[in-house]
């Protein structure tokens, strides 16, 4: 029991790992966004044969839900739910604002709770996608778009350290100077998914396979045709 399968193509980087009870096993990664689509299937095939099961031995899919990459997203879900159909087992989802945080609070082991954690995912000019957690992954602030400027989060630096974390805080680390204010450069993957996966296995927290879509947090705009 508990052999899962975690994708998360949500970002530029993408990652997939099997864990077995919440304890990563093996993982691959991908540094070209260009191309996750072309990595994930032949990834997972060469993970399952190098681990020496096939797809069929799994007990369910994890998989970033969002927000991130619209094209991403897409390519993610569809890969978890097809394989999740096919084999007649459970989807999970998880956010993936929550697996950018559990990278940072893991790195800080027996001091986590000095902190607030804030992870960012870029949405394009001075706008991410961001949320604010504490060590226990409560939320503080829950998920949002957010166009930054210098007193962005202030109430919460006022208040103790804050790890901003992921691929949206370069551009904050450029205008905030707040004492306070901790940038990472921690790369999330798909192994920080392990515990929320298992636990969501245990308490059977499932996605609905049929209707279940990507968390994109803000409408994806497509420009009106030019007269």
């Amino acid at each position: 029991m508990g052999l899962i399968l975690q994708i998360d193509t949500a970002t530029e980087h993408a990652s997939i790992c099997l864990s077995r009870n919440g304890i990563p096993l093996l993982s691959a990664e991908s540094a070209d966004q260009k191309n996750h689509g072309s990595f994930l299937q032949p990834a997972i095939q060469e993970l399952m044969a190098k681990y020496g099961e096939k797809l069929a031995a799994l007990d369910a899919i994890a998989v970033t839900e969002g927000p991130g990459s619209y094209t991403g997203l897409r390519v993610g879900l569809a890969s978890a739910k097809g394989i999740c159909y096919a084999l007649q087992i459970p989807l999970i989802t998880i956010n993936t604002l929550k697996v950018i945080a559990v990278s940072s609070i893991k790195s800080k082991a027996d001091d986590a709770n000095r902190y607030a954690y804030i992870p960012m995912i870029d949405a394009r000019r001075m706008e991410v996608f961001t949320a604010v957690y504490d060590q226990k992954l409560n939320f503080i602030e829950s998920p949002q778009a957010k166009i930054l400027d210098e007193n962005a989060f202030l109430s919460i630096l006022n208040e103790k350290p804050t790890i901003f974390c992921g691929s949206g805080s370069v551009k904050f680390q450029s205008i905030c100077q707040h004492p306070h204010a901790i940038f990472s450069t921690l790369q999330h993957q798909a192994k920080d998914m392990s515990a929320l996966a298992f636990n969501a296995l245990e308490e059977k927290s499932f996605a609905n396979l049929a209707y279940c879509e990507p968390f994109y947090l803000k409408s994806f705009y497509t420009p009106p045709p030019k007269k």
